[in-house]
């Protein structure tokens, strides 16, 4: 496919020389001598980019493009003028013109601006493509009732530059829901910065928000831009909020009242405008009474609450859950989805789930690696998830029926990440923090000994 030029100009001999121009250049090209013409081309053909003049009878080039971009937002145009001024310019620029050529016209300019309008396009297309994507990756899955007043909160309040508070239980999928509202929000284009604040030591916290100049604490050997700054024009997720101690929080509050801070050691004011969604697993009101967190903070954050599930609350989703995970972790793994047997899917349904969609995925992964077979069966389905299924076999006895040190090992550190995980309701963050190594050490680590990636 050759992209289509329309060629929009009232006198016969530009339109000649440059068609036949564009053509050699292998560009399919049709022409209009007027905007009327032009419109209606436009609407039943959609070519690809416009080249439209500004001095024309009827309704002039600025008119036309000002038509053009109302129902054809993603339809490149490139002004052409004789009588070109800044003003023009800027005019045209602002009502969504690519560029402005002047004439009399220079052939090669006039292809370099095209094929520069053309990738621009293909640049936005890709966009489109990739963010209508991350969408879908971020979607919200199933059909419950309190699935549906959850996806109801999130449209309503994703397009506002409101503030946002999601609570709920570990392991419901709190980031997934502030991911999908700032993909639906006008500042998905910017970034989406996550702050979690149980991972980050209390004395860095300040560091980490607000960033440091070289030299304000041992250690601090280059300026670092903090979290807030990063987030500029975007969104600020600060996860599991509730642990951040209350000096923290007074600074925070501060802050986020006048979008304006100084990184730690220097005395630059820094401005940012940043739309903050929090997330907490406690309940913030008994916090307030027990004078672990901050009232006015509360009040600021809560201008929108949304509360996310849990999935003893939502059990009809939990089949429609399981083929979400079969089918990610068949793309991860590169081999055919496994089907699941509708005993154990009711198995499934039946458990009380404390780690949420967390522990699911997490045994869904589980599943995919440890079933050697495509149908996922109910005596597959490990204990305490299949109360039937034989205990008696011990990670002892299965690590003494061993005879290599390094199978061993791996058997053992695989479990005791397990249990220690479980301990810490599946969040992988607040277990590295527990075992004092990194998260990303932890994840990599999972990642060798086959425990299935955390949500």
């Amino acid at each position: 496919m050759f992209p289509t030029i329309l060629i929009v100009d009232d006198e016969p001999s530009i339109l000649q020389s440059l068609s036949g121009l564009l053509e050699d250049e292998g560009f399919e090209v049709m022409t209009a001598s007027n905007g009327y013409e032009a419109l209606k081309l436009i609407e039943a053909e959609s070519p690809d980019l416009v080249l439209l003049d500004i001095w024309m009878p009827g309704i002039d080039g600025i008119e036309t493009l000002q038509e053009i971009k109302k129902d054809n937002p993603f339809i490149q145009v490139i002004i052409i003028t004789g009588h070109g001024t800044i003003e023009t310019a800027v005019k045209a620029t602002k009502m969504g013109a690519f560029d402005l050529i002047e004439k009399p016209l220079s052939i090669d300019k006039v292809i370099v601006t095209i094929n520069n309008a053309l990738n621009f396009r293909r640049l936005e297309e890709e966009n489109k493509y990739l963010r209508k994507k991350t969408i879908e990756k971020n979607a919200i899955n199933g059909v419950s009732p309190p699935v549906g007043e959850l996806k109801k909160g999130i449209a309503a309040a994703a397009p506002t530059d409101s503030w946002i508070l999601i609570t709920g239980e570990n392991g419901v999928g709190k980031e997934l829901v502030a991911r999908t509202i700032h993909q639906l929000s006008p500042r998905a284009e910017n970034p989406l910065i996550d702050v979690n604040c149980a991972a980050i030591p209390d004395d860095r916290i300040e560091s980490e928000l607000f960033g440091h100049e070289k030299d304000a604490f041992p250690g601090a050997r280059r300026r670092k831009r903090g979290k807030l700054e990063m987030a500029h024009r975007g969104t600020l997720f600060l996860d599991e909020v509730s642990d951040m101690n209350l000096a923290a929080q007074a600074k925070l509050l501060r802050v986020l009242q006048e979008q304006q801070f100084q990184r730690v050691g220097g005395d630059r004011l820094v401005t940012v405008d940043v739309r903050v969604i929090a997330a907490t697993n406690r309940d913030l009101e008994k916090e307030i009474e027990q004078g672990r967190f901050r009232e006015d903070l509360y009040y600021r954050l809560n201008v929108v609450p949304l509360r996310v599930p849990a999935l003893r609350e939502r059990r009809r989703d939990i089949s429609a859950l399981v083929e979400v995970f079969l089918d990610e972790f068949s793309k991860r793994s590169r081999t055919p989805v496994k089907q699941i047997a509708t005993e154990a899917q009711e198995m499934l349904s039946r458990y009380s789930w404390p780690g949420n969609v967390r522990e699911l995925k997490n045994l869904v992964g589980r599943l995919v690696i440890m079933v050697d077979k495509p149908i996922i069966e109910a005596a597959d389905i490990p204990a305490p998830y299949n109360p039937g299924a034989a205990l008696s076999e011990t990670v002892e006895d299965r690590l003494f029926a061993l005879d290599r040190l390094d199978e061993a090992h791996a058997l053992f550190e695989a479990e005791f990440l397990r249990r220690k995980l479980a301990h810490h309701h599946n969040d992988p963050d607040r277990t590295a923090k527990a075992l004092g190594i990194a998260p990303p050490e932890l994840r990599r680590r999972m990642a060798d000994l086959a425990i299935a990636e955390q949500l």
